[in-house]
């Protein structure tokens, strides 16, 4: 029998006038607001909770102090109402497709001292620990959404149905350089145990802050039902009224409080810190050490603990990177510097790709996917056309069958993406991009034999790593028209895409090339047309430092060490994922356009010439040096053995250095966007802002050139 709604309330606190109403500190407040429901049959009465600011999804419900102070005086209203046998049971959800995000750390600027940090863990605590101290059974309807805080509140309440079509929920904190500080550290091991609790606050958060979907949080533990999400607040209130009756029992399998057994889910849990960040941001250090303390310490004891931690935390550099990092992605990735008037942008609505290995079929499939248009591919010959028209159809099928896409939506792009060996088929296109042999004579000739067929208005994109687009274009009728749309790999999944103008490349086909990668979902930016552009320059320095470092013979574990904590995998490790021939290429490249700074290791030459996949070797999937390549190692004469240190400090040095060449070269826009290029393209860390507020940080930018990349206060705590 399904539940029903009864009149509503007024919020404990009147609702803003206008959505965008603030509270004095500019806090975007999420109102706790309260409706009684009629529970079926005799039930009673339960009060909901609705977590709403005022704006749709794309403006997710966050908690600030007037949002917390609301939910706690809501709560307590609650309380005095539950003693009085009005109603028998609160229920929490959220607006529609969110249910909370966590903290609004955007005040987190304004916070200049630990007592102001202190004061804000602690009315976080008061306010979830109000939800678990009322007299009545509490419920967290979780129906969108929930990261950090919302999680935390959630975790804060009895029982908890989840629906099965959330797409994200997570404890990000110690991505960011903190810790779940309201209750996470304590509540979710306490519910499913150290290992599963370690997964979502360590595990999940470094590698690159995944996430788990409803279904996935409901299988870990964090949800009592899943529940479907068509009908699924009132499902959720139907559920709660079983319970409530005792006509459903809810069963958790019981935490064990085995010290061995929570030792070595830590253990692990350390290990992948040490490699991740090498003890460098002390917020995944103070996780671990609050999630040890949960297994036998009172709920007061360990909410005291968070507080302690929030306050040393939200006093580090390493947060104010994180929240520097975040805001990169979340505001200027969405203003691309530079970028031409959106106005002057031709529309697109046919595409096609020159080539059809695997980063030809992987862009023909974005390009369906994302901007919905036909896509031709064409290749040399018939065999390699089909295989990669195979490739993106078998992909599509793929999605179908994991229930990803429907069967009229996989029809459709599969009629999309088709083959040609004629470039016939690109007369009508609006863009054409070719992924062909990374050598400059071959991508001129084909985009001659383009332009004999293409419109003159039709945007000609190379998606070129490192060669000059101004070169590229140099022979052509219209060379105002090319452009290098950069993409990483893999395709689908890295953000960035690095634009990148020839000297003659004009408005119109520049301003086309913002706006499709708008439609295809890449942060974009822009770089001025030179050898290697941001990302792979910067990672062909770096990568060139650390094999100079070890060629000289500074042992790999050691030059390693010094690293960790920069780029997300040791050096080694990220030269075979990008393929050692591809590494070398660019080494090369740079070399010849920069000259020595830029070292060209013989000994990569060698793992080149041996067909090697890179040094290391996969065993069980753990990296382990390959023996072949170890023994084949080319040794120094005069061996050059540096401590970790001294490593340390030359790579950074170096990256200081060819940082601000390139800003003076005008390569980037600014410091931001280096930044942002090495998150989203490199995989670089928030809590280190990236790269340059992590030089700052250090000191290194000021010892080698003279000055910091950002002010004291952008990336750090106000001095």
């Amino acid at each position: 029998m399904a539940a029903t709604t009864t009149t509503t309330d007024a919020p404990v606190e009147a609702q803003a006038d206008t959505p965008a109403e603030r509270a004095p500190r500019g806090e975007v407040v999420t109102h706790a607001l309260v409706q009684d429901v009629a529970l079926p049959g005799d039930g009673g009465t339960l009060a909901l909770i609705t977590l709403d600011n005022g704006f749709d999804h794309t403006k997710p419900n966050t908690f600030g102090p007037e949002g917390i102070a609301e939910l706690h005086r809501a709560v307590d209203t609650l309380r005095g109402r539950a003693e009085a046998g009005e109603i028998q049971a609160v229920g929490i959800t959220g607006k529609p497709f969110i249910f909370a995000v966590g903290a609004d750390l955007s005040g987190v600027p304004t916070v200049s001292s630990r007592e102001q940090a202190l004061e804000i863990a602690r009315a976080g605590h008061a306010a979830f620990a109000a939800i678990m101290d009322l007299p009545v059974p509490t419920f967290a309807f979780v129906n969108g959404a929930a990261m950090g805080g919302g999680v935390e509140v959630a975790l804060s309440c009895d029982y908890r149905t989840i629906s099965a079509g959330v797409p994200a929920i997570a404890l990000p904190e110690t991505f960011l350089g903190l810790v779940p500080g309201w209750g996470g550290c304590f509540l979710l091991p306490n519910l499913v145990g150290p290992a599963n609790a370690l997964k979502v606050i360590i595990e999940n958060p470094m590698n690159t802050n995944r996430m788990l979907s409803g279904p996935a949080a409901a299988k870990l533990g964090l949800g009592d039902v899943l529940l479907e999400p068509a009908d699924f607040l009132e499902e959720s209130i139907a559920w709660a009224a079983r319970v409530l009756s005792g006509e459903t029992t809810v069963e958790r399998p019981e935490v064990s409080r085995d010290e061995a057994e929570w030792a070595a889910a830590l253990k692990a849990a350390k290990g992948l810190v040490m490699a991740k960040t090498a003890g460098r941001s002390p917020g995944p250090l103070r996780a671990l050490a609050l999630v040890e303390a949960a297994r036998t310490a009172t709920r007061d004891e360990a909410f005291a603990a968070e507080d302690e931690a929030l306050a040393d935390l939200l006093m580090a550099d390493e947060l104010r990177a994180g929240l520097y990092a975040f805001d990169l992605v979340q505001k200027r990735a969405k203003r691309p510097a530079g970028a031409p008037d959106k106005a002057l942008a031709r529309k697109v609505t046919k595409v096609g790709v020159v080539g059809a290995g695997l980063m030809a079929s992987q862009l023909a499939l974005l390009f369906a996917r994302n901007l919905k248009v036909p896509v031709v591919m064409t290749d040399l010959d018939q065999e390699r056309v089909d295989k990669g028209v195979a490739w993106v159809h078998g992909e599509i099928a793929k999605s179908l069958e994991a229930g990803k896409i429907g069967r009229d939506r996989a029809n459709h792009l599969t009629g999309l993406v088709t083959g040609s060996t004629s470039k016939d088929g690109f007369a009508d296109a609006d863009l054409v991009i070719e992924a062909v042999f990374e050598e400059m004579s071959v991508k001129k000739q084909v985009w001659a034999e383009v332009e004999a067929v293409v419109s003159p208005e039709c945007v000609l994109a190379s998606n070129t790593s490192s060669l000059s687009i101004t070169e590229m274009a140099a022979d052509l009728e219209h060379p105002e028209r090319v452009v290098g749309l950069h993409f990483f790999n893999p395709v689908a999944v890295m953000p960035l895409l690095e634009i990148i103008p020839g000297e003659r490349t004009d408005d119109a086909s520049l301003a086309t090339a913002f706006a499709t990668g708008k439609g295809l979902k890449k942060t974009t930016i822009l770089v001025k047309d030179s050898a290697s552009f941001i990302v792979n320059r910067l990672l062909g320095r770096f990568m060139g430092e650390f094999s100079r470092i070890v060629d000289e013979g500074t042992p790999v574990p050691v030059a390693e060490k010094a690293v960790a904590g920069l780029a997300p995998m040791p050096p080694f490790v990220l030269l075979g994922l990008v393929g050692p021939a591809i590494a070398l290429h660019n080494s090369e490249t740079l070399h010849r356009a920069f000259g020595d700074r830029f070292h060209v290791s013989p000994n990569l030459k060698k793992i080149v010439e041996m067909r090697k996949p890179g040094y290391y070797q996969l065993v069980d999937g753990r990296p382990v040096v390959d023996p072949e390549v170890e023994a084949a190692q080319i040794t120094a004469e005069n061996p050059v053995v540096l401590d970790v240190a001294e490593v340390r400090e030359r790579v950074l040095s170096v990256l200081a250095e060819e940082v601000g060449l390139m800003l003076s070269e005008g390569v980037a826009q600014a410091p931001m966007d280096i930044d942002l290029a090495l998150i989203t393209g490199a995989g670089f860390q928030f809590w280190n802002g990236g790269l340059t507020p992590l030089l700052d940080r250090e000191g290194v930018s000021e010892k080698v050139l003279g000055r910091r990349f950002l002010p004291p206060g952008a990336a750090s705590v106000p001095a």
